[in-house]
């Protein structure tokens, strides 16, 4: 299948960025944390509160894991990358692209953590704990990374489309 699979940390740009990459290759554009939200009728932040950061990793693998698309772009949570049955069926699906910005960038992108509905696994957890922890799986899944520190949303579309061949 011939979709472009954006995973990097929250705040990255994969939603916003992914809409426009879409809209400009003429691709479909599906946004997995809105597929959550629609299924569970209700908010990232207020699942989480609901189910438990373990509980809504299972929601966000099995409705990953279960996507159907062609020639779409597809915006993921900054969580999948935890689940190695999600991933194996994205990378399944087409290209996955890593979206990497550096820690002082998503920091600063970074707001507010629960109204995001950014997953934290441990009490206490930082944004750079959650960042030394998800790096390595966003490398270890990505097929292209594309650095988009200093980049505004139309560079990083045109980078996107570059390194994806598009």
């Amino acid at each position: 299948m011939n979709n472009i699979i954006l995973i990097g940390m929250p705040a990255s740009g994969k939603s916003t960025a992914g809409v426009l990459l879409a809209k400009a290759v003429g691709y479909g554009f599906i946004d997995s944390d809105l597929l959550i939200q629609n299924e569970q009728k209700a908010l990232l932040c207020d699942i989480i509160a609901r189910e438990g950061a373990e509980g809504f990793l299972r929601v966000e693998e099995r409705v990953n894991a279960s996507l159907w698309a062609e020639r779409c772009v597809i915006a993921t949570g900054g969580s999948v990358v935890y689940s190695e049955r999600a991933m194996a069926h994205l990378k399944s699906m087409g290209t996955v692209v890593y979206l990497r910005l550096g820690l002082a960038s998503v920091e600063a992108r970074l707001k507010n953590l629960f109204r995001r509905g950014v997953v934290m696994r441990r009490a206490g957890e930082t944004v750079a704990d959650l960042y030394a922890e998800r790096v390595p799986l966003y490398e270890k899944y990505a097929d292209v990374t594309v650095d988009c520190d200093g980049l505004d949303v139309e560079s990083t579309v045109r980078a996107v489309a570059e390194a994806a061949g598009l």
